[in-house]
């Protein structure tokens, strides 16, 4: 099976940034797409972004777009998710996960293999 390990996460406040990143083991196929996703306690777990194989096509949660920015490059299995100007209410255990296919996708089901997730807690 695929392994995929997040890093990056921390305490800031609100305002700054921080960057997760996720690194996939050799047996994870390097031509899936791939997708953050987010759990804070209490509410499900959400969609925060995901990108293609190839690093491109890039999909956003509305309540992040203009302020994250997913990126991978093409061939690579490491992923990055640069989060700026952050708020109290991005608090969350933020999860890397391969897609089933070439494409990235909002959807949880699409997605074959997740991480163990990395902490992300913005003070205000």
């Amino acid at each position: 099976q695929g392994q995929l390990v997040e890093s990056g996460g921390g305490l800031v406040q609100a305002g700054d940034s921080l960057r997760l990143s996720c690194a996939a083991s050799r047996r994870t196929a390097t031509n899936n797409g791939m997708g953050w996703f987010r759990q804070a306690p209490g509410k499900e777990r959400e969609f925060v972004a995901a990108i293609s194989w190839k690093g491109g096509s890039p999909l956003y949660a509305d309540s992040v777009r203009g302020r994250f920015t997913i990126s991978r490059e093409y061939g690579k299995s490491t992923m990055v998710l640069q989060m700026n100007s952050l708020k109290p209410e991005d608090t969350a255990v933020y999860y890397c996960a391969q897609a089933r296919s070439s494409m990235g996708s909002s959807a949880p089901s699409a997605y074959a293999y997740w991480g163990q997730g990395t902490q992300v807690t913005v003070s205000s």
